[in-house]
C-alpha cells in the first residue's frame, strides 16, 4: 500500500510516503545556505518520497518563528527557494512549499516587531513544552487581517515562480491560522469570531480563495490543520471535520492533519499515527486525500496506518531529519 500511487488534485503521486515540512534550522536571515541544500539533497535522494513538503516559510517578517526559519516574504527569496525545488525535482519527487506566520509565537527579539494575533492571548507556538511568548500579542484589525491574507497569497505566487508544484497552508501547531481556529486563542466577536466554525475559518477561507484565484486550479493546494487541541475549551475532532469539509469545497486538494495548540506531539500517546483519531474522522467525511504525520518510524508503521484507514498518505518528519537515508526501502 505504501508504494501505491495516489491522485491529489491534478497530480499523481508515485507513492504514499511524504517528507513532512520539518524545520531544517539551516537558514540565515530567511535565506537558504549550502547546508539547506544538502539537507534536501540527502533526504530526497532517488525520489523515494511521493511528495516532499518544504519547511514552513514566513510570509512576512513579523511572522518569523525563529532566526533560522526560511522566508518567502519578498521576491528576493525566489532564487533560493527555486534551488531547493530543483533538487527535489531532479531527485524525482513532487514538491510543495509550506507558508506560515507565527502570530503570537513571533518574538520581538527575532522580528523587531510586536507580535500580532487573533486576540491578545499568548500561547506556546510550534514547539511542545515551550513557554508562551512573554509579550502578549496585539489583536489585528479587520484591515490588518486582509493585509496578512494578501501576504499569504503573494507568498503562494512566489512559490509558483520558484517552480513548486503546489502550496501547503500552515494552520497547525499554534501558529497564526491555528490561533484563529482555536477558541482558546480566538476571542474575537466580529466576522472572524472564535465561537463559530464559520468565524474561526473565515481567514482560511479567504486565503484559500485568494490563492486559488492567483495560482489557478492546477497547482496542488494543501492545508495543514491542527485538528484538535486535546485541551479543555479547545478545538475538537468534530470541529476539524466541519472545517475540512469547508476547505474541500473551496478547492483544497489535500488535507494534512496534525495537532493544534498541543503542537506536533500528543502527551501520553507515543504510538505511530497518534493524530489518527482526527485524520480517520476527516477521511470519512471528505473526498480528497488525507495526510497523517506523527510518530511514524518505520515503513511497517505506515503500512499499518494505511491498512487501518487512518489516512491516505503518511508523513515522516523527525525520523528523516535524524536519519537522512530513511526510506530507501521504498526504492526496492
Amino acid at each position: 500500500m505504501v508504494k501505491d500511487k495516489i491522485r491529489a488534485g491534478h497530480w499523481e503521486l508515485k507513492n504514499r510516503m511524504v517528507k513532512a515540512p520539518i524545520h531544517s534550522e539551516t537558514c540565515v536571515n530567511g535565506r537558504i545556505t549550502e547546508e539547506t541544500l544538502k539537507h534536501y539533497k540527502d533526504r530526497t535522494e532517488d525520489g523515494r518520497f511521493g511528495l516532499v513538503v518544504v519547511e514552513h516559510c514566513f510570509v512576512r517578517k513579523d511572522g518569523m518563528a525563529s532566526a533560522t526559519q526560511l522566508g518567502v516574504e519578498n521576491d528576493e527569496a525566489i532564487e533560493g527557494l527555486k534551488r531547493i525545488c530543483d533538487i527535489i525535482h531532479k531527485n524525482g519527487s513532487t514538491a510543495i512549499l509550506q507558508i506560515s506566520h507565527a502570530g503570537c509565537g513571533a518574538l520581538r527579539s527575532v522580528t523587531g516587531c510586536q507580535p500580532v494575533s487573533a486576540s491578545n492571548i499568548s500561547v506556546n507556538c510550534g514547539w511542545p513544552g515551550g513557554k508562551p511568548n512573554p509579550e502578549n500579542p496585539r489583536p489585528m484589525t479587520r484591515n490588518e487581517i486582509l493585509a496578512l491574507e494578501d501576504c499569504y497569497i503573494r507568498a503562494a505566487e512566489r512559490g509558483m515562480k520558484a517552480g513548486y508544484d503546489g502550496i501547503n497552508i500552515h494552520s497547525a501547531h499554534g501558529y497564526m491560522l491555528d490561533q484563529f481556529f482555536s477558541p482558546i486563542t480566538n476571542k474575537r466577536t466580529d466576522e472572524y469570531n472564535g465561537y463559530t466554525i464559520e468565524g474561526r475559518t473565515r481567514i482560511h477561507q479567504e486565503i484559500i480563495l485568494g490563492i486559488r484565484h492567483t495560482i489557478g486550479d492546477k497547482p496542488l493546494l494543501a492545508l495543514r490543520l491542527g485538528g484538535c487541541d486535546y485541551m479543555e475549551g479547545g478545538t475538537t475532532i468534530s470541529d476539524a471535520v466541519k472545517a475540512c469539509q469547508i476547505f474541500e469545497k473551496l478547492g483544497v486538494d489535500l488535507l494534512d492533519i496534525s495537532g493544534g495548540l498541543c503542537c506536533f506531539t500528543r502527551p501520553g500517546h507515543p504510538e505511530p499515527g497518534y493524530f489518527g483519531d482526527i485524520s480517520e474522522a476527516v477521511k470519512k467525511a471528505v473526498n480528497v486525500p488525507v495526510l497523517l504525520t506523527g510518530g511514524v518510524k518505520t515503513l511497517q508503521d505506515a503500512e499499518m496506518l494505511l491498512a487501518q484507514q487512518k489516512a491516505d498518505l503518511i508523513g515522516v518528519g523527525r525520523i528523516i531529519t535524524a536519519q537522512a537515508n530513511w526510506g530507501k526501502e521504498l526504492l526496492d
